[in-house]
């Protein structure tokens, strides 16, 4: 008798948030209308559109505050003009990540692990995204592409962690992503497998009991780590979804980046690090936004992140205290700053 989980992940029926993300909001001017912004008041810039087109997810808007046009979740979606600016130190790639990129939809930075390109598209576009300029074109595999990344991780023993990111790589499909995770498993010296994902925070239905036991029952211990950067992304719906993943024996982390005028303040830092712990979630990094071409606005000084960190030790227990980092290009690991 076939399980309701196998069901699940087999159906070639377009689910939910199949069916969610295929209508992101696409249009900053429906955005704002739906939020009750005028959108004459908007300094958009066509040529943002064209370059890094917005998407937002529905269930994303619905948690920003209606005429607050400094509200930190549409903030961090909605394009700006600001992102024209031209600074000096602020280029395409400004983590190197061509030079790493030995086979396609594979990355090997780091030492001990690898990153997989899942998927070459996100549910969301984030206007500070490092990956914004990145060559998706050449690393989107087809089926026997992968199997030379696979043939890749499975010819070097000293990799013992596959990361699956992308893009997000929970917007593949739980087939394709089932076909990914077996293949990993068979590599038996992969003891962990780790996805960087921010679709249960701004996509919450993805998470469904098959994609649950799917990746809970991975041989390769899982380990996925979210993206949430504002305590007012995580609403019941959010809940829920985590929920699913820490039933299946998932550990979970976060990791955010330090935005300015998002959560480049205490206040907004330590209800984050509150509201993930009441989630089953741990605060794992706070990013110094890296150094892209158009995110000059976002940008926050170490300065001001060490000063951050230090008032979330004064407030917090430690294990609530996200480790403050920066990528640095050719680096063996993150760069901590405090």
């Amino acid at each position: 008798m076939t399980s309701p989980v196998v069901s699940i992940i087999d159906s070639d029926q377009p689910e939910k948030w199949q069916q969610m993300l295929s209508d992101l909001i696409t249009d900053p001017k429906e955005l704002l209308q739906i939020l009750g912004l005028n959108a004459t008041d908007y300094p958009g810039d066509p040529d943002m559109l064209r370059q890094f087109p917005m998407k937002v997810p529905r269930p994303f808007a619905a948690r920003m505050e209606a005429g607050n046009w400094r509200d930190p979740l549409l903030l961090q979606v909605l394009p700006s003009s600001l992102e024209a600016v031209q600074v000096e130190g602020l280029v395409a790639d400004p983590l190197q990540e061509a030079a790493a990129n030995p086979v396609p939809g594979l990355l090997h930075k780091y030492a001990g692990r690898v990153l997989l390109t899942a998927v070459p598209h996100c549910a969301v576009h984030c206007r500070y995204c490092f990956r914004r300029h990145f060559d998706y074109a050449g690393n989107a595999p087809n089926r026997s592409e992968w199997v030379k990344a696979i043939d890749y991780i499975a010819a070097d023993p000293g990799i013992t962690e596959v990361i699956l990111s992308g893009g997000d790589p929970l917007a593949a499909s739980d087939r394709h992503l089932r076909w990914l995770i077996d293949r990993i498993n068979d590599i038996e010296h992969v003891s962990s497998l780790r996805l960087h994902t921010r679709l249960p925070i701004v996509l919450p239905q993805r998470v469904t009991p098959g994609l649950a036991a799917l990746l809970g029952g991975s041989r390769a211990k899982p380990v996925l780590v979210v993206h949430c950067n504002h305590a007012q992304e995580l609403d019941l719906q959010v809940a829920s979804a985590l929920s699913q993943l820490t039933d299946n024996r998932i550990i979970l982390l976060n990791q955010a980046v330090l935005l300015r005028d998002v959560n480049d303040n205490l206040p907004a830092l330590v209800a984050l690090s509150k509201r993930l712990f009441q989630l089953h979630v741990l605060p794992y990094y706070l990013h110094l936004p890296d150094r892209v071409a158009g995110t000059a606005h976002f940008q926050v000084s170490a300065a001001t992140g060490r000063e951050l960190i230090s008032g979330m030790q004064a407030q917090l227990p430690g294990y609530l205290v996200p480790t403050l980092v920066q990528e640095q290009p050719g680096a063996s690991a993150k760069t901590r700053l405090a």
